[in-house]
Formats: C-alpha cells, sequence, structure tokens
C-alpha cells in the first residue's frame, strides 16, 4: 500500500451559532483531494479510537475532517454533554459545508464515515444531500426502536423504564432552564446506563481517553426509539459501505442488513463475526480499515 505523508490542522467551525472544534488531516503531496468528514457514535469524542482510522485514510491521500458535536469533547456548547439527534445532524451539516471550503478539498468528492450511531446519521445526511459522494457505516445504529428492544432483551424493560423516566424528567427540566439529568453511557452488566450490554463497559473503555465523561443528558431516551435512519435508506443513491457487526449488542446487525438492502444506489456490505465494539481495535480493526481503504479508492477516484 503506498502511503503519503500528512499533517494535522487544528480547525474550527460554527453550527447554529457554537463553535465546533475539529481535526484537519492534509495529505501533504496530494492537490484537491477529496474529504471524509467523520464524527463518533453516542457521546464519543474524536480522540476516541477514530484518529487510527483518520491517520489510515490521510496516509492514502484523503483530506479528513474528524470533528467533535456541539456539547461534547473539544467544542463548546452548554449544557454539557446534552445529546440531540437534531443537533448531531445539523453540526453534520455544518461540518460537510465546512469541509467543503478546505483549501486542498475537491469539493464535489466529499465521503462520510460513521460508526455506530453516527452510522445513522450518515444515512439521514446522505438522503438529503444529493451532493454526498459516497458514505461508509461501521457497525451502524440504522433503527432506535431495534437498538430498544435490543436493551429490552438484555437489561430488561424495567431498564427501560427508568431510561425513559429520567429522560421525561431531565426534559422537563431543560424546558425549564434548570441544570440536565445525567444517566451513564456506560456501565456494567445490571448497572444503570445508557449501556449495560455485556462487552459495553470494557468495549467502550478500551478506546476512551482518561478525561472522557461517562454521563449524558437523560433526554435522548424519549426519542430514541423514533429515530429510524433505515427510513430514509431509499433515498440515498451515492455508493455506500455498510460494515456489519455479527454478535452487535447494542446496534442489532438485522436493522443494518434490511438498511443495505434498502439503499437506492451501489452498496458494498462486509460482515464480521465480532461485537459492536471490536471493530475499533486490533485484528479487527486493521480488517475494517482495509475494507474502508478498499471504497475509498474505488468511489472517490478522481
Amino acid at each position: 500500500m503506498t502511503e503519503t505523508a500528512f499533517d494535522r490542522d487544528d480547525v474550527a467551525f460554527t453550527s447554529h451559532g457554537v463553535t465546533c472544534r475539529a481535526w484537519h488531516y492534509r495529505p501533504a503531496a496530494a492537490a484537491r483531494a477529496p474529504v471524509i468528514v467523520m464524527a463518533h457514535g453516542l457521546a464519543g469524542t474524536r480522540d476516541a479510537g477514530l484518529t487510527p482510522y483518520a491517520e489510515r485514510f490521510a496516509a492514502a491521500g484523503f483530506n479528513v475532517l474528524l470533528f467533535d458535536y456541539r456539547h461534547f469533547g473539544a467544542s463548546d456548547g452548554e449544557p454539557r454533554q446534552l445529546l440531540q439527534v437534531g443537533r448531531q445532524l445539523d453540526d453534520w451539516r455544518a461540518a460537510i459545508a465546512f469541509a467543503r471550503s478546505l483549501a486542498g478539498v475537491d469539493g464535489e468528492r466529499v465521503a462520510l464515515w460513521g460508526s455506530s450511531f453516527s452510522g445513522g446519521h450518515v444515512i439521514s445526511l446522505a438522503a438529503e444531500d444529493a451532493g454526498i459522494a459516497a458514505i461508509a457505516a461501521q457497525g451502524p445504529m440504522m433503527d432506535g426502536l431495534a437498538a430498544t428492544l435490543a436493551m429490552a432483551r438484555y437489561a430488561g424493560i424495567g431498564h427501560v423504564a427508568r431510561l425513559a423516566g429520567n429522560g421525561l424528567v431531565d426534559q422537563l427540566r431543560g424546558l425549564a432552564g434548570r441544570s440536565p439529568v445525567m444517566v451513564p453511557v456506560i456501565a456494567p452488566p445490571g448497572e444503570f446506563a445508557a449501556m449495560s450490554s455485556h462487552d459495553a463497559l470494557s468495549g467502550y473503555s478500551a478506546i476512551t481517553p482518561d478525561n472522557w465523561r461517562n454521563e449524558m443528558t437523560a433526554r435522548m431516551a424519549l426519542t430514541l426509539a423514533a429515530y429510524r435512519p433505515v427510513a430514509r435508506a431509499r433515498r440515498v443513491r451515492c455508493p455506500a459501505l455498510i460494515q456489519i457487526c455479527t454478535r452487535d449488542s447494542v446496534a442489532p446487525a438485522e436493522a443494518a442488513r434490511r438498511t443495505a438492502a434498502r439503499l437506492g444506489g451501489p452498496v458494498t456490505t462486509h460482515e464480521y463475526d465480532i461485537g459492536h465494539f471490536d471493530i475499533y481495535v486490533g485484528a479487527d480493526f486493521e480488517r475494517a480499515v482495509a475494507d474502508q481503504l478498499a471504497f475509498w479508492r474505488t468511489t472517490l477516484a478522481a
């Protein structure tokens, strides 16, 4: 594999008046190269297991814009740890527009990369933006209803009800201008969190930095089941890579298969006999990133 040198710049853009911070990976030898826009999944930040992907893409000659959502990581936004689908999609739109404006970027070849929760986001965004050249989604959360039912199976309906109750209180406090109700993002099985599957704590902890905050606003529980990128799949016309973890504990593999079958453009599907979090590390990362690079080289060729 031919690799090129690259640089990483600290950059920033605004989304609804709030500053989002990002890293722009620039291949040193490329002129007007494609750009791959990236962001994390549920409550993740750009430094939580995504830099190895960005570095591989940049070394292969692609620009990369890797950003933090408002309210998370290095980006501004109060209250902290506020997770709302609509705001995240707006941040993606702002990031895409910013990526198209960057020096050395071919604005006609903008690709989107998502993982877990953001794997669903790239479907939603490509469905509305015909200018997206390609998308890749690994271990994607394509159907919030299916994910909620999976949670009920591994944690119990009482767990789901408790999350919803916290979410309702948090929503009411938000409407009143009061401080949010937080819930843990991850916890061991049997404990209370947004994700408490058998591999959530160990898997997420393996990629998060020491300063990562294991909490998010509870109101997300009220809208998760209604967020279903699978319903928008037929409107996606660009080439898509869907990478399915067959033993996924939090983003059901069958929902990803249904989404791939409904996509309106060319689709490449790879299945891996691994869990949701395995794809970020070790040999499973190497397999996934190799498949992604092969896909980018085909779909983003000049």
